[in-house]
């Protein structure tokens, strides 16, 4: 099955109790379908006692089954716990979003938008200097403005 088509089929149940299993998981989703896999993070700290994070996520076979189970299931109970079942979001890369490890402006996406070159940075000042003589015309370029329809080619 594709990455797409998987994350469609999977489903995020958060807040759940520490007794829940995936076991338990299982068989609390599988009547609405086929089930592929059911997965309980553990904590980040190795030392925690806590078995999962609080929440996991169950992959059914196909989307729709995924669908009935949010349908049904978000705002129920298990284990005595008012649980949140929602389409599951594709993972973050960890170095990307709120809590990654390196400063925004060491992402390739930041320099690509940000940085400029000297040779265009130099150019820019060049022309900022030279507009400086006489104000700028604020009819400039509204020629041909007044004729409705697409450009002539």
């Amino acid at each position: 099955m594709a990455d797409a088509s998987r994350l469609k089929a999977t489903i995020f149940v958060g807040g759940l109790d520490n007794a829940v299993t995936t076991q338990v998981l299982h068989e609390t989703f599988v009547p609405f379908g086929d089930v592929v896999n059911v997965t309980l993070p553990k904590p980040d700290l190795p030392s925690s006692t806590d078995p999962h994070r609080g929440f996991g996520y169950v992959e059914f076979e196909e989307t729709e089954d995924a669908e009935e189970a949010i349908y049904n299931m978000d705002q129920s109970e298990l284990f005595g716990r008012v649980i949140k079942v929602a389409p599951a979001k594709p993972q973050k890369e960890h170095n990307e979003g709120l809590g990654s490890k390196s400063a925004i402006w060491e992402t390739e996406a930041y320099a690509a938008k940000y940085n400029v070159s000297e040779e265009d940075r130099q150019v820019a000042e060049r022309e900022h200097d030279g507009s400086n003589d006489r104000p700028m015309d604020p009819m400039q370029g509204l020629q041909g403005l007044d004729e409705a329809g697409p450009k002539p080619k």
